[in-house]
């Protein structure tokens, strides 16, 4: 059975899937942004279980324990080193890498933001078909949804664009 896309707006802190992905640095420290995010909403204890896993190179991920977010994980997706800057491959290979991640763990639902264009300053377009490629490239997974979850227009109106959703 194929993958389920969606693309959706709002906050993926609020997401109700199995894992959200966090777009991660390769030595794990959560800051701004998405990370931000993941640690006023779920907790210091995610921050905590990443590091204890790190460091991890770029393109790599790996999984913690959601603290007190709606998804029982979040997969941390290295998309850039300490120069806090990233490129189309890295983008390709951090989200093969948590998709593979979530697929270990048998997850069925899984929500993504926009790997790599917040702080990492990539284009969000490319980005969209990128991760677009990365997920259709899986058709035997255990997900059975993958949502991209964007919190301001442009990029939600990018992806909706680039996936044709």
């Amino acid at each position: 059975m194929p993958v389920k896309i969606e693309v959706v707006q709002g906050d993926i802190t609020q997401a109700n899937v199995d894992a959200i992905v966090n777009a991660a640095n390769d030595n794990l420290w959560m800051g701004a942004g998405v990370a931000g995010a993941i640690v006023r909403a779920g907790g210091a204890g995610i921050e905590d279980e990443a590091i204890r896993q790190a460091p991890i190179k770029t393109g790599e991920a790996v999984i913690t324990g959601g603290g007190r977010l709606k998804a029982a994980h979040v997969i941390h997706a290295a998309v850039m080193g300490q120069d806090l800057r990233t490129d189309g491959a890295t983008i390709s290979q951090a989200t093969t890498a948590a998709l593979e991640l979530a697929e270990r763990y048998e997850l069925t639902r899984i929500a993504f933001p926009a790997l790599g264009t917040g702080v990492g300053g990539f284009p969000v377009d490319e980005c969209a078909r990128l991760m677009r490629d990365a997920v259709k490239g899986r058709p035997d997974s255990t997900l059975r949804s993958v949502r991209f979850v964007l919190f301001d227009e442009p990029a939600y109106l990018a992806f909706r664009r680039v996936t044709g959703l």
